[in-house]
């Protein structure tokens, strides 16, 4: 098989490119990187130097591509399939690009930072509350955003609604939406989408490893989700 994901099921940031693979029912192979595992973390590491995940391989092309976007960008222009994630159309495309950034650098970002102070033990509060902030602000920046269109670049699925489904996915639990009947319409519409729905599921098994388990009873039993 040419194309290698190497990744862990519990990264939202694997998530997106996953989402963007089971889009197009493109065919790959799953690494499932354990960095607490020596033979596993040097093998990524031989691969990734600077152990940041995912990274995709594409043996075929000889090529390693990190980074989430560009390997979303990488799929759509080598391996197209029935969904076009990045438009033809110039504007349109800029239009994807834009909403893809927002949502890793202020969703992703302060969301991460949360997590983040959680798993130090001794987070700082002040910190907490300004990466809450920050979420709130995005939020209502996505609120005004979102109109008659059901994904957030328009009438079609693309690489900014890959970016925006696990970034909604975990910051939703640390932040939850209040008074934004768009913005809640919209995660509805990502969590019934198949491809995010099926990373989901493949991840259902380690969210017991998320700090923030116990909020995710709102979408899965609460025995599964804490098991």
């Amino acid at each position: 098989m040419s194309l290698s994901l190497h990744s862990h099921p519990l990264a939202s940031f694997c998530h997106k490119v996953l989402i963007a693979l089971y889009e197009n029912a493109t065919p790959f192979e799953a690494v499932h990187v354990d960095l607490g595992n020596e033979a596993s973390r040097a093998a990524f590491l031989s691969i990734s130097p600077l152990g940041k995940m995912p990274v995709l391989r594409d043996e075929a092309r000889d090529r390693t591509i990190p980074e989430t976007t560009i390997i979303i960008e990488y799929l759509d222009q080598y391996y197209p399939g029935r969904t076009a994630l990045i438009p033809d159309d110039f504007d349109k495309a800029l239009e994807v690009r834009l909403w893809d950034r927002f949502f890793d650098l202020h969703v992703q970002d302060p969301m991460q930072r949360i997590v983040g102070e959680r798993l130090r033990g001794d987070g700082d509060p002040a910190r907490v509350a300004e990466a809450e902030t920050a979420l709130r602000k995005a939020y209502s920046m996505i609120e005004r955003h979102l109109g008659e269109y059901p994904w957030i670049a328009g009438d079609s699925f693309t690489m900014a609604d890959c970016a925006a489904a696990p970034a909604l996915f975990y910051s939703e639990t640390l932040v939850p939406f209040v008074d934004q009947p768009k913005l809640q319409g919209y995660y509805n519409r990502l969590l019934t989408r198949p491809s995010f729905a099926r990373v989901l599921e493949e991840a259902r098994p380690y969210f017991k490893f998320y700090p923030y388990r116990e909020r995710l009873a709102a979408r899965f039993r609460p025995d599964e989700a804490a098991e």
